[in-house]
């Protein structure tokens, strides 16, 4: 069969979409995996959820005929968030699709080629959106140089390849600094080499920094928005005015013990009233855990987790390493706390002929775009826990 823009806009729709989405939904990081998805608290363009803290008040004991506790419910907030609006691109050209007409394999070949780069590219920038604050802020600029090399604090969000833009401190996009993608990271030292038009030093202003370009403020409320201090509101709600909202945090932690593992968990429950049921490190403090156990003597188990992943095991509670994760740090979940909202699961963009591929214009080249929209969001940020300034293997 030749290969026409009409059977590779099919294939797309009935074939693709559907491995795209059990991939992005089950195998990007078994955080993930173990979060329901849902489209339950979604309201048109926003995420509402009540958040429930404290217990019921009208529960009392009395005398045979005394009077009965006073009516006194449950403690509500309301917490509210937008969707975030998830997009990824294919594109293939006019010339590749001609190249092939006559070869139906070669075309299933590129398409293969095609969806597997989208997929890993979506599957990378949501696992680093689940360990973001929602910004779009990938790393702080230390120091720059005049060959387009700057210094930045973490390299941990960034990759070679992505499309970046400068932000200064006061959250303005520097001139002529967007849409600069990433030649190559040297990871032991910390730089960064942009491409484009060569930046003087003076150019980038002080406490500048590296942002996903085009999504300032528009990511998914990941997991640094309810452990940073620095995110002064959650959901809507001030965490400055509900106290009660944050998570249960111990820092300087040094040498990881298995007694300091089990304070945060007991303290979890305390708050909470459910045990946690997942832990989350670095691949640092993996390492070191690793060691822990073995100086004394520990049998490491295992257990099997959704999505097909394997896990160490601490009193039963899984424990897996995440690329994502930031160094040093141990978190403390309970899993069923947190959602990811949806509007739908993932689609590919129509045009309005109900069309998937669509011609660039100007463009002899074709492009395919997939869309989510969605926000995670967590009930009880107060149950969640973390472990900072663990010292790494």
């Amino acid at each position: 069969m030749a290969v026409t823009l009409t059977n590779a806009d099919s294939a797309l729709k009935s074939y693709y979409l559907e491995a795209v989405s059990e991939q992005l939904d089950n195998y990007v990081n078994p955080f993930l995996a173990q979060i329901k998805k849902t489209s339950d608290n979604v309201w048109g363009k926003e995420v509402k959820q009540l958040a429930i803290y404290g217990v019921n008040g009208g529960v009392g004991a009395g005398t045979e005929d005394g009077a009965l506790p006073k009516a006194s419910g449950n403690n509500y907030v309301q917490f509210t968030s937008s969707l975030k609006n998830l997009y990824g691109n294919v594109e293939i050209s006019d010339k590749a699709i001609r190249a092939s007409e006559n070869n139906s394999g070669a075309f299933v070949s590129l398409l293969n080629s095609e969806m597997d780069g989208l997929v890993k590219a979506s599957a990378f920038n949501l696992g680093r959106m689940l360990f973001g604050n929602g910004t779009g802020k990938l790393a702080n600029i230390t120091d720059v140089d005049d060959d387009n090399i700057f210094t930045v604090d973490d390299v941990t969000f960034l990759m070679e390849g992505m499309v970046v833009d400068i932000y200064d401190s006061d959250d303005f996009p520097v001139d002529d600094a967007t849409e600069r993608r990433i030649i190559y990271i040297d990871r032991v030292n910390k730089t960064v080499k942009l491409g484009g038009a060569t930046f003087l030093t003076s150019d980038i202003p002080d406490d500048s920094c590296f942002v996903m370009h085009g999504s300032f403020n528009n990511e998914l409320t990941g997991l640094a928005a309810i452990f940073d201090s620095d995110v002064d509101t959650l959901y809507g709600v001030s965490k400055e005015d509900n106290p009660w909202i944050n998570p249960k945090v111990a820092t300087n932690v040094g040498a990881i013990t298995e007694g300091a593992i089990q304070t945060m968990l007991d303290t979890i429950e305390e708050a909470g009233g459910d045990p946690a049921n997942l832990i989350v490190t670095s691949f640092g403090v993996r390492r070191a855990l690793i060691n822990l156990f073995a100086a004394n003597k520990r049998v490491v188990n295992t257990v099997d987790l959704a999505g097909g992943y394997k896990a160490l095991s601490f009193n039963g509670i899984p424990i897996v390493a995440d690329r994502f994760c930031q160094k040093n740090t141990m978190y403390i979940l309970n899993t069923k706390d947190f959602s990811l909202n949806q509007l739908c699961d993932w689609q590919w963009l129509t045009g309005d002929d109900g069309k998937v591929l669509r011609q660039i214009p100007g463009k002899p080249v074709y492009t395919a775009t997939l869309v989510k929209y969605a926000e995670l969001m967590c009930s009880r940020p107060y149950a969640q826990g973390v472990l900072k300034g663990i010292n790494e293997a």
